[in-house]
């Protein structure tokens, strides 16, 4: 409490003690404990800020005037890079020549590349790929499309493998031996063989020698026709898993032909069977078949595998460094190629071949090197295509923009 003669000093309606105004002057701050202060009514008074000016905005001085659109595209040279792969694809040769122990009258050399399909920028392609036409020895179902062209030779393969030749411009001929199936004529390995020389006697191309897809009756036609064309080098299509590969290898090598290793889209089991293989044949008498699936039917994962399998081989995967073959008909199996279908998508004599046409030309791009085909503007086509890549020329820079016109 203050003294008597003391007087209370009052600050903001707080009565203070000169002595404790005394005590607060010598020091410059203080520190109360146990402090309570009972006050009925509380004012707090907050000393406004500076003011804060807004930015004033500066003038800004000549704003660069857009530039207008270029009106020419600026010219430069382009040097496409270059790459060099460690691996290399086995050259396979289908035929032989009478000079070769054989009664063809050409060779066809396929495989050989060290660069991915038709980089010509890189180094030329050894070999152009070779197409084969369907030849079938007994009247199967067929197309309208495609029957349409060949009407007067079905049920004569002798006859078909000729039109094929001097008509479509087959490199090769397939002559599918349907008629030995169990479950159709049965025909026997004798009956076979007689086709197959009627066929040999017709075409002097390479024969590819097709069978029913039965593992134990393909094996014993394949074997004697094999024997019977000795040194021919024939393409047997084909030994697949579930064959007996070690009897079908040693006839082929024995008879001096060539195996068409046959699996579904698989590398692994494309390795395998190719692993079994090299017990008994050289590398050079393989040719891998991957699975040709239609365009609308899975052309997208043939196109992958196969794509995959070369990139692979030139890479340095010894196990998948072989020409590839393609059953490019299976085109045909594709329903949207042959039948009836609404007037935009008409006609179908054009829309069937265009069918096997794509499916063709995408497979061309992963690498394939022989396609068995059918359809003769399919096989025009297709040719076309390969000879002007194989020359590393252009196409027809004046038409390159006619599809913005196109009515859809």
């Amino acid at each position: 409490m203050p003294g008597k003669d003391e007087k209370e000093t009052e600050v903001l309606g707080i009565r203070l003690s000169p002595r404790l105004f005394e005590l607060l002057a010598k020091l410059q701050e203080i520190e109360l404990e146990d402090f309570e202060m009972e006050v009925g009514d509380l004012e707090l008074w907050i000393q406004p800020g500076a003011p804060v000016l807004a930015p004033q905005k500066t003038a800004v001085a000549g704003v660069p005037r857009v530039k207008g659109k270029p009106t020419q595209i600026i010219e430069t040279d382009f040097v496409p890079p270059i790459e060099t792969y460690p691996g290399k694809v086995v050259e396979v040769k289908l035929g032989a020549t009478k000079a070769e122990g054989g009664t063809r009258g050409k060779s066809i050399i396929i495989g050989g590349e060290t660069t991915p399909a038709f980089y010509t920028f890189e180094r030329p392609t050894p070999h152009p790929p070779a197409i084969a036409v369907d030849v079938f020895d007994m009247e199967v179902p067929l197309a309208k499309a495609v029957k349409m062209h060949v009407k007067d030779v079905i049920g004569d393969p002798a006859a078909w493998a000729k039109l094929a030749v001097e008509k479509f411009g087959a490199d090769l001929v397939t002559i599918h031996l349907i008629s030995i199936d169990p479950l159709q004529k049965d025909a026997t390995p004798k009956e076979a063989v007689k086709t197959v020389e009627e066929v040999a006697q017709a075409v002097d191309v390479p024969l590819i020698i097709g069978g029913c897809g039965d593992p134990v009756k393909d094996a014993e036609v394949f074997e004697a026709v094999a024997e019977t064309f000795a040194g021919e080098r024939f393409l047997i299509s084909s030994v697949t898993r579930d064959m007996d590969i070690e009897r079908c290898a040693n006839f082929i090598k024995k008879n001096g032909h060539v195996a068409l290793a046959f699996t579904p889209m698989d590398l692994n089991l494309a390795r395998e069977l190719n692993r079994k293989l090299y017990d008994y044949l050289p590398k050079g008498d393989i040719i891998m078949d991957l699975t040709t699936a239609a365009l609308g039917y899975g052309l997208d994962y043939a196109f992958t595998n196969m794509e995959r399998a070369r990139l692979a081989a030139l890479m340095g995967d010894a196990e998948l460094a072989h020409p590839m073959s393609s059953g490019t008909t299976n085109a045909w199996a594709a329903r949207e190629a042959w039948m009836k279908m609404a007037p935009e998508w008409e006609p179908r004599e054009l829309r069937g071949p265009m069918w096997e046409v794509v499916t063709a030309l995408t497979l061309l791009l992963a690498g394939v090197d022989l396609f068995m085909m059918m359809h003769p503007a399919a096989v025009k086509t297709v040719k076309d295509v390969i000879h002007q890549l194989m020359g590393g020329g252009s196409g027809g820079t004046e038409k390159l923009v006619e599809w913005v016109s196109m009515k859809i």
